[in-house]
C-alpha cells in the first residue's frame, strides 16, 4: 500500500509540505469530480468524518470542533476511502476515482468505528501519508527563493518528494 500511495503523491504532483486542500484539489482534477472539503459541527459522540458521495461531488465532512492536525487526518482517512478503491452496494469506484452509478444514488462512509477492513484501510492511509509528511517537514531543506541558490539545490540532488 505505501508504494502505490507514494506513486499516487508523485503522481499528482503533490510535494511537501503537505497540503490537504491541494492534495484534494490534484486528486479532484485526475479523477474530473470536485472534492469539496466542509467543517462540520459534528455530534459527539458519533463519526468525525464523513464521505458523501454526489452526482455533482465528492464531500468530504470533517469535525470543525478540533485541532487542524486532527482535521487533516480525518480528511485524509477519507481520502482514504476513496484511494482504496472501497465499494458500496450504491456506488461503484473505478480505477480513476469514484464513479456515481445513474440514478443519483449517493454512498457515505462514517469515521467512526474500526471493526471492519475499510475502515482500517482508509486509517492507514491516513496514517502514512501524515508520518511521511512530517518526517519530510523535518528534514527537507526548504527551496531558496533566489534562483541562483536553487540551481545548486538541484544540482547537489535536492531529494525533495515523497519517502
Amino acid at each position: 500500500m505505501e508504494r502505490r500511495l507514494r506513486q499516487e503523491l508523485q503522481e499528482l504532483g503533490v510535494q511537501p509540505p503537505l497540503d490537504v486542500v491541494a492534495l484534494c484539489q490534484a486528486l479532484g482534477r485526475k479523477w474530473g469530480r470536485d472534492i469539496e472539503l466542509q467543517p462540520a459541527p459534528l455530534p459527539q459522540p458519533g463519526p468525525l468524518g464523513l464521505l458523501i458521495e454526489t452526482p455533482e461531488a465528492d464531500i468530504i465532512l470533517y469535525q470543525e470542533k478540533t485541532t487542524r492536525l486532527h482535521q487533516d487526518h480525518i480528511i485524509l482517512h477519507e481520502v482514504g476511502h476513496m484511494l482504496a478503491n472501497h465499494e458500496s452496494d450504491s456506488t461503484e469506484l473505478g480505477a480513476t476515482g469514484p464513479r456515481i452509478e445513474p440514478g443519483g444514488a449517493r454512498r457515505e462512509h462514517q469515521r467512526c468505528s474500526y471493526d471492519d477492513q475499510q475502515e482500517c484501510d482508509a486509517e492507514l492511509v491516513a496514517t502514512i501519508i501524515l508520518e511521511w509528511a512530517l518526517v519530510l517537514d523535518r528534514v527537507t531543506v526548504p527551496l531558496s527563493a533566489d534562483p541562483s541558490v536553487r540551481q545548486v539545490q538541484a544540482a547537489l540532488g535536492d531529494h525533495r518528494g515523497w519517502l
